[in-house]
């Protein structure tokens, strides 16, 4: 198999997501992770003439990849979706009727063995989305302590071994071999972890939490996801797919907090925080979609609609 059939990318929940997100087709619309293309190329297959899509992604490769479409209402910025507001307003936009934001990471970036996401691969250990900036997973594991890699672990990775594992990264760093590759990653936790449930790779959990932790996922989502509430024009429509469940935790709860009167339990004399957010609800993929793409078996995608009261 060729390298581009083996790193595709198949889009999840793509006409679901599209058809929640698009409700104004000459509407400003903001795609918060490119990826390949897919959601991107069918928001403006919606979109009239007037519309415009204002695509990020903080991988170069993805960038690279958006400079096949060749229409004059898309535009790319590499940058994490974190930074949509700022990147709105040095653009001029104020307000836009839709915000999608498809997290976690993308096939090709699982698929690409250099890439260091997957252990199904002896490869560097990376795992960064922007390959251009910032610390790999081999750097955190040379530098950190063991109480910094347990916790980690523990906390984004839900890891019930994430002390023997922590406590083995160390030991071999110490006797001089740090941990660099994938395959010696995977070697490590496999001693680590004497049980895994069916099904499971003992090395899923620890890969899953470094690749959070290397990339900031639950920071850029919180900062993305109030910015998302801060340019949402009324009626404008937050669509968030989610894979793993620390993400969609987060979403679920930040909609419902944004979905009902709440005092401020900063000023809890001040009057309730007004209504921004109506829960339009969740979405599974049908089986037929997981059948034909394994990878969608564990997205849930979460719709909310903005409301008329001012931020």
């Amino acid at each position: 198999m060729n390298q581009s059939a083996e790193w595709s990318h198949r889009t999840v929940l793509l006409d679901e997501a599209v058809a929640a997100l698009v409700t104004q087709p000459d509407g400003t619309y903001v795609d918060g992770t490119f990826g390949r293309g897919g959601h991107a190329r069918a928001i403006l297959a919606r979109l009239g003439p007037g519309g415009r899509l204002l695509a990020f992604d903080r991988d170069p490769q993805a960038v690279a990849a958006a400079a096949s479409i060749a229409d004059a209402r898309f535009a790319i910025v590499h940058a994490s979706f974190a930074q949509l507001r700022g990147e709105l307003e040095a653009r001029g936009i104020d307000r836009v009727q839709g915000v999608l934001l498809d997290l976690g990471v993308s096939s090709p970036q699982l698929d690409d063995p250099g890439r260091g996401f997957s252990f199904r691969f002896d490869a560097p250990l990376d795992m960064r989305m922007d390959t251009s900036r910032g610390e790999t997973a081999a750097d955190f594991l040379r530098r950190a302590d063991e109480r910094e890699i347990e916790r980690v672990l523990r906390e984004l990775g839900e890891e019930r071994a994430a002390r023997p594992i922590a406590k083995a990264v160390v030991a071999r760093r110490e006797a001089g071999v740090p941990v660099g590759r994938t395959g010696e990653l995977a070697a490590l936790v496999a001693r680590a972890v004497r049980s895994r449930e069916a099904g499971q790779a003992p090395a899923t959990r620890t890969f899953q939490a470094l690749r959070i932790h290397v990339n900031g996922e639950l920071e850029a989502l919180d900062v993305g996801l109030e910015a998302a509430l801060a340019v949402l024009a009324p009626g404008g429509r937050l669509v968030v797919i989610s894979f793993h469940s620390l993400e969609d935790r987060r979403v679920k709860a930040f909609i419902a907090r944004e979905s009902r009167d709440a005092p401020d339990r900063r000023a809890p004399f001040a009057p309730a925080r007004p209504l921004r957010l109506l829960d339009c609800g969740r979405t599974r993929p049908a089986p037929s979609e997981v059948a034909a793409n394994p990878r969608a078996r564990s997205a849930v995608m979460r719709v909310a609609e903005r409301t008329g009261v001012p931020a």
